[in-house]
């Protein structure tokens, strides 16, 4: 018998409660149980994101959001600015070519966090940016930039802040209103502890003013106006994904049970004995900013990473994540987000010493480990 054990950075691990929660008979959408439902869901994932903005909830990965965020703001016939830093960072200048909308790239070297003020510089410059598009957790690198600091920066002036916070969301510190965070996009699949399938979008008044004032939105199912009227009164423009709706109640409750901050403070710790644990086997972290919801371990020379990670998920029934683009073989990537405990760091750091040793790696079997376990009783996370 072999049990399976989930670290990359989306899937992450999805509660019983809330599997169960949606594995009910299905009703109707367009009624008042729905309804009611749709509307706790909604205030409880604001309850999450520290923010009172107006929030839609689309059937859709966390790409949708971000492809709504940017639909609805490239009509203003203004200009976009976007941080690269990433797969996930590059993915918001793709979005803004496919909709016309004319941009900067503040172009930032993998594995480091973008400086605020290069972002300060290139507003001053110009300013015609309507939209400051940047990544909270770059999911690719482990990198975590500091969103709250160009909150500050972008608040000062008339463009808008677009976050990504789809890997940090329900993990690492994130707040909303007191950042200044003009739209926040999330997925479902993350920190929020469920499968694929929804996308969560935060608008402030400021962001929502831009979006209306376009005289023609390039969107129709991401249109984010629409969605956040029909958000006011309860409902959705379309096809809502109820059992996900249904799931997703269901996991806020338990990160409300929980207690917010104590779920930033567990998701740090965690991270701390997954790096702890790392630097003892004598291996590199390869972010210089490292996000407290994913860390990328730097493969040791003379060990194939793509061998590894195929081999501990395939052998050992444990799954990290391998590297994207160039990183590919170069870094592991250890989730450690959403339903995750004490005891999948502990394993975690037993498959990762194992599968480097059966490389041929020369390691201290149980160095690591003892490491990470050391983290965990001095922060007292269960």
């Amino acid at each position: 018998m072999r049990k399976d054990y989930l670290l990359t950075p989306g899937p992450s691990p999805v509660p019983a409660e809330v599997l169960l929660s949606m594995a009910h008979p299905l009703y109707h959408h367009r009624t008042p149980r729905f309804q009611a439902i749709l509307k706790e869901a909604t205030e409880r994932v604001k309850r999450v994101l520290l923010t009172k903005n107006e929030t839609a909830i689309f059937a859709s990965s966390g790409t949708g959001a971000m492809e709504a965020a940017v639909a609805n703001l490239a009509a203003s016939g203004r200009k976009a600015l976007t941080i690269e830093g990433g797969k996930f960072g590059e993915r918001w200048t793709e979005l803004c070519r496919a909709f016309g909308f004319a941009h900067e790239v503040i172009k930032v070297e993998w594995g480091h966090a973008v400086e605020p003020a290069a972002v300060e510089r290139a507003l001053a410059k110009d300013r015609s940016i309507a939209a400051v598009f940047a990544t909270h957790c770059e999911t690719s690198t482990g990198v975590l930039n500091d969103v709250k600091a160009l909150g500050e920066i972008v608040a000062r002036t008339d463009a808008v802040l677009v976050v990504d916070a789809i890997s940090s969301a329900g993990c690492c510190e994130l707040r909303t209103d007191d950042w200044k965070l003009d739209v926040v996009c999330v997925g479902s699949q993350k920190g929020l502890m469920l499968p694929p399938g929804l996308s969560v979008i935060t608008v402030s008044p400021k962001a929502k003013a831009l979006m209306e004032g376009a005289k023609a939105r390039a969107a129709y199912y991401f249109d984010v106006p629409k969605a956040l009227a029909a958000a006011a009164k309860d409902d959705t423009p379309y096809t809502p994904a109820l059992t996900l709706i249904i799931g997703l109640n269901e996991s806020l409750k338990m990160i409300e049970a929980e207690g917010v901050e104590n779920v930033f403070r567990r998701h740090k710790a965690l991270a701390e004995a997954i790096r702890a644990g790392a630097k003892a086997l004598g291996l590199e972290l390869y972010s210089k900013s490292p996000s407290d919801s994913i860390t990328a371990i730097v493969v040791p020379k003379g060990v194939d990473g793509e061998k590894v990670v195929k081999t501990l998920r395939d052998v050992h029934g444990v799954t990290f994540a391998g590297g994207q683009e160039e990183l590919k073989g170069k870094i592991m990537r250890i989730a450690t987000m959403g339903y995750c405990g004490r005891y999948d760091v502990i394993v975690a750091m037993a498959a990762l010493e194992m599968g480097l040793a059966e490389a041929g790696f020369k390691l201290q079997l149980g160095s690591g480990l003892r490491a990470a376990e050391e983290v965990l009783l001095a922060r007292k996370v269960h």
